[in-house]
């Protein structure tokens, strides 16, 4: 992926909100309090240029948004 997603404000929104909520896990996080900024991010994606309407995509894009939460 050529976008660099870390660096999108939606992202930056979400990874504050993941480390205030103290959740373990990202994915969870996600899925409930961190969906909106979830949404925002995949909206910023699509404006990137980023078809995350393929599976394997979004798949491949949700991994490395849940890494980048429980890495940093």
């Amino acid at each position: 992926m050529d976008w660099e997603f870390t660096e999108d404000s939606a992202f930056k929104a979400l990874y504050e909100a993941f480390k205030e909520n103290e959740e373990d896990s990202a994915m969870e996080f996600l899925v409930s309090d961190g969906a909106n900024f979830y949404l925002e991010l995949i909206q910023n994606a699509a404006g990137e240029g980023i078809d995350l309407s393929d599976n394997e995509l979004m798949e491949e894009f949700q991994q490395e948004v849940i890494e980048s939460l429980e890495r940093n």
